[in-house]
């Protein structure tokens, strides 16, 4: 089955651009059992929408969000768990997802946000790349607390939603980020 989006696509280290790509989804779940999925984002291989990036760390839309503005952290470096980093490299990751999280909330108008990070399957990690999701929460979101259900990303407003949080992002820090 092809399928066809735009995603924010690396160009040089200063410039992203907005590309269309087409790929058939059976290529994908072929690549992602026989590589890190995290690691061939990094390297651009697979296309994703990209909030920020810079030389260690990248932020990006999750593809399957619990919630609008369902965002994840991830470093450029692979790594399995957070016991394979450095305590720099853990401080410097939960440093971005603060900033992160701050941008997000205030482009989606989220009443709170949640941060999930597990390590290992038993923790229920589906990817074995530390990866932290930042996942806005709305005042009656779910029932009794627990986690709405997650649904498949429009890549239209994924890409819509990651330009609303760019624009925070360039307004409200002193992250340098490149030009779209």
């Amino acid at each position: 089955m092809l399928s066809g989006f735009s995603a924010y696509h690396h160009v040089s280290p200063t410039c992203l651009c907005l590309k269309t790509y087409k790929m058939q989804s059976t290529d994908l779940t072929v690549r992602m059992t026989r590589s890190c999925l995290f690691c061939s984002v990094v390297k651009y291989k697979i296309p994703a929408v990209i909030i920020y990036e810079d030389e260690n760390f990248m932020a990006l839309m999750d593809k399957y969000p619990i919630n609008h503005g369902h965002s994840l952290v991830i470093p450029r470096s692979h790594h399995e768990s957070l016991l394979s980093m450095t305590s720099s490299e853990v401080g410097k990751l939960y440093s971005l997802v603060s900033t992160v999280s701050k941008a997000v909330i205030s482009a989606v108008h989220a009443d709170g946000f949640s941060i999930g990070q597990n390590n290992g399957r038993a923790a229920n990690q589906i990817i074995p790349h530390v990866h932290v999701h930042i996942i806005p929460r709305y005042a009656g979101d779910s029932r009794e607390g627990k986690w709405p259900s997650r649904t498949i990303g429009n890549m239209q407003q994924l890409t819509i939603t990651s330009q609303k949080i760019r624009s925070v992002l360039l307004a409200c820090t002193d992250i340098s980020l490149p030009e779209a």
